[in-house]
Order: structure tokens, then sequence, then C-alpha cells
């Protein structure tokens, strides 16, 4: 059993799925920062100063000066601007996927390889294949006209 792990766990697949998981939580790391550290405060400017993490609904009765101070008191909060910045992430990273899988398939399709010319034909009369450019089947003995 502990030989058949190390072999499925050294074949290439599981190898090439552990760097890109790796690589995309590396990937989703940098995307996180650019929505908060560089998308958002921009964006929140532009909409009057709001700092999209402190925009949350409160549930409870009591009102909070913040949304830190609401989650220190322990107070039930729909916390929606943080749900925006991670929904933005989210669709940042979605269409970075898309362009790499576009990329990767137009790649792909590139060197695919094309099939060989024919080299042989049905006999029109006894339907055996015969060559391109036989004049007279071997079969049925027909005579065929030569297309160029």
């Amino acid at each position: 059993m502990i030989n058949d792990f190390r072999t499925f766990i050294s074949r290439g697949n599981v190898m090439d799925l552990a760097v890109g998981i790796i690589i995309g939580a590396a990937f989703a790391t940098v995307v996180k920062s650019f929505v908060d550290d560089i998308l958002m405060p921009p964006i929140g400017m532009a909409t009057g100063r709001v700092n999209f993490t402190e925009l949350y609904f409160n549930l409870g009765p009591e009102d909070y000066a913040s949304r830190a101070a609401a989650l220190e008191a322990g107070a039930p909060i729909v916390s929606y601007g943080n749900f925006l910045s991670n929904l933005i992430t989210f669709l940042i990273t979605a269409f970075a996927v898309f362009l790499l899988m576009r990329a990767y398939t137009r790649m792909r399709d590139r060197q695919a390889v094309e099939p060989p010319a024919p080299t042989e034909k049905d006999c029109p009369f006894c339907r055996t294949r015969i060559h391109l450019a036989a004049t007279r089947c071997p079969a049925c003995t027909s005579e065929l006209r030569i297309v160029s």
C-alpha cells in the first residue's frame, strides 16, 4: 500500500497539480493585495471617501462607531464591504484564469498535428481501397479516371 501511494504521488500529474495549487495560492494573494491596496482605495475616493472594509449592516439593537467596535462587542453584523472586495478579487482571478486557459487552448490548437494527406481512395465500382494514382482497380479490374 505504501509503494502504491509512493507511485501515485510521484506521477507527473500529481506534481503538476501541487505546483499549480502553490502558484494559484500565491497568485490569489497578489490579486487580493491588488484589490485591497490598489483598486479599492481609488474606488472609495470616487464614491465619497468610502472605506469598503468598514461597510456593514448591524443586525443588533445597539449602535457602534465602527465595524471593529461591533466585532469586538460580538454584535451580529453583515460585512458587505468585505464581501464586495472579495467579489472583485474573485472576478479578477476568474478573468486571469480565463485568459490563461484561452491562451493555452490557442497554443494547443496551433500545435495540433494535421492528419496526413490521403494516399488511398475507394474504387467507385467495388469499394475496395486502392492507391490514389491507380488507373485500374486490382480487385474488379475496372478502369478508373485519373482525378487531378
